[in-house]
C-alpha cells in the first residue's frame, strides 16, 4: 500500500517560534509533502535531538528493600521458577520510562528470589549481568559447570553468552540483586538468548568453598601465565566481600593517617576489575564499592550515563538532583544521566559492621567511555 493512501507516523505543524519559519500555506503544502515521503526537517526538532545538556527521560526513584523483598516473597508462593519464566526476577521500572522494565535507558536491575531446593534452570544470553547480594547465604550459582557460592557482599560478574543456572540447598528462601544491560542491548537489537539443560547435575548442586575461577584467578595481582591475553569479561566469577571490605577499611584508615588514597575525605571507593585485563568486569557495565565515613557529605557529582545504587550497609540521606531521600539496608535508587549525586552519612556501629555507609554502584560508564562521550562534573 502507498504511503499516500494511510496516515503518515510523521506529523508536522508550522508554528511560530525562534528560528522557525512564518507560518505560510505555502510551508503547510512543504510539510505535508515531507510527510508522504517520511521526511522531518532539523528545525522543527532540534530542542529535542540536540538539547543543551543531556535530558534524561529516566528519573530520580527510590525503592525500599522491605517493600521489594516482601512481594518477592508473596511471588515464592504463587509464581513457579521453571521454563517459560525461567527466573523469579522482578524487575524495577523507573517511573519516566513509560512502565517499561527498565531502571534507566541503558540499566536492567531486579530482584531474584529463590524458594528453599529450588534450581533456576540452565540457560545463557548476549546480556552481560552479574549478581550482588545485600543479606543472606547457602545459594549458589553454577556458570560454565562451575559451582559458585554466594553469600553476603559477594559480586558476581557473568559476561554474556556464558551458561548459567542457580540453586537453593538450604531451607530459606534467599533474594538478590541481577543487574544486566538488557535495555541497551534491546534497543541496538543485538541480543540473543539460548536454554541449555532442565537440571544441574549432583556434582554441580554441592558447593566448594572456592570455585575453580576463584583458585584460578583470585590471588591479588597474580595471573595464570596458562591463560594470556585479555577476557570480553572478567573470568573471575566472585568477589568475595572479605577482600572488598578490607580494601574499604584500609582506604579510610590511610586517610585517617593522613595519605592519600580515597576519592575525598571520609569517601573510600574500590572499582572491581577484569584480572585478564585491569578493565572493567564486564564490557557494558562498572561496578563499585563507596564507603562514605560517618558524618561525611561527598561532592555533589554528575556525570553523563546512569548509575542505579543499593545500599549494603548502614543509613544516610541520598540526594539526587531535586530528590532526597532517607536510605537503609537493602534501598535502592536511580541516578540518571546529568543528575547531581551527593550522600550523607549517618551510619553507625547499630546499623553498620563497619560502621559507615557502603554502597554498591553499577552503571553504563564503559559504554560511553568507549564512544568517547563520558564526562564527569562536580557541581559544587
Amino acid at each position: 500500500m502507498s504511503i499516500s493512501n494511510v496516515t503518515s507516523p510523521v506529523q508536522l505543524r508550522a508554528e511560530e517560534g525562534p528560528g522557525q519559519p512564518v507560518p505560510t500555506p505555502e510551508l503547510e503544502e512543504l510539510y505535508r509533502g515531507f510527510e508522504r515521503e517520511l521526511l522531518v526537517p532539523l528545525w522543527t526538532e532540534i530542542g529535542d535531538l540536540m538539547p543543551l545538556h543531556p535530558q534524561s527521560k529516566a528519573r530520580p526513584h527510590l525503592w525500599r528493600w522491605r517493600h521489594l523483598l516482601e512481594l518477592a516473597d508473596r511471588a515464592g508462593q504463587l509464581v513457579p521458577v521453571g521454563r517459560g519464566g525461567e527466573r523469579r526476577a522482578i524487575a524495577l521500572a523507573n517511573p519516566g520510562l513509560g512502565g517499561k522494565p527498565y531502571a534507566t535507558p541503558t540499566l536492567w536491575a531486579a530482584i531474584q528470589y529463590l524458594m528453599p531446593g529450588e534450581d533456576a534452570p540452565e540457560h545463557r544470553h548476549t546480556q552481560n549481568a552479574f549478581r550482588f547480594v545485600v543479606e543472606g547465604e547457602g545459594v549458589w550459582t553454577v556458570v560454565g559447570r562451575d559451582p559458585v557460592p554466594m553469600n553476603r557482599g559477594d559480586f558476581l560478574p557473568q559476561a554474556g553468552w556464558n551458561w548459567h543456572a542457580h540453586h537453593n540447598a538450604t531451607d530459606r528462601p534467599m533474594a538478590w540483586i541481577d543487574g544486566l544491560d538488557i535495555p541497551f542491548q534491546y534497543a541496538n537489537e543485538s541480543q540473543f538468548f539460548e536454554f541449555g539443560r532442565d537440571a544441574i547435575s549432583d556434582a554441580e548442586k554441592t558447593t566448594p568453598q572456592r570455585s575453580r575461577s576463584q583458585r584460578l584467578w583470585g590471588h591479588p595481582g597474580l595471573r595464570p601465565v596458562s591463560q594470556p591475553g585479555p577476557r570480553q569479561g572478567s573470568p573471575l566469577l566472585a568477589y568475595r566481600w572479605a577482600d572488598t571490605d578490607a580494601a574499604l577499611t584500609d582506604q579510610l584508615e590511610l586517610d585517617h593517617e593522613g595519605f592519600p588514597g580515597v576519592v575525598e575525605p571520609g569517601h573510600a571507593a574500590v572499582r572491581y576489575t577484569n584480572p585478564s585485563d585491569a578493565g572493567d568486569v564486564l564490557p557494558t557495565i562498572r561496578t563499585e564499592m563507596h564507603r562514605v565515613a560517618r558524618g561525611t557529605q561527598t561532592t555533589p557529582t554528575r556525570e553523563v550515563g546512569s548509575s542505579v545504587y543499593q545500599v549494603f550497609d548502614g543509613s544516610g540521606v541520598v540526594s539526587v538532583g531535586d530528590s532526597s531521600w532517607s536510605v537503609t539496608r537493602g534501598d535502592l535508587f536511580v541516578v540518571p544521566s546529568w543528575h547531581s549525586l551527593s550522600v550523607k552519612s549517618e551510619a553507625g556501629g547499630s546499623d553498620s559492621d563497619s560502621g559507615a555507609l557502603d554502597l554498591f554502584r553499577f552503571s553504563d560508564a564503559p559504554v560511553f567511555e568507549k564512544l568517547g562521550l563520558h564526562r564527569v562534573e562536580t557541581t559544587a
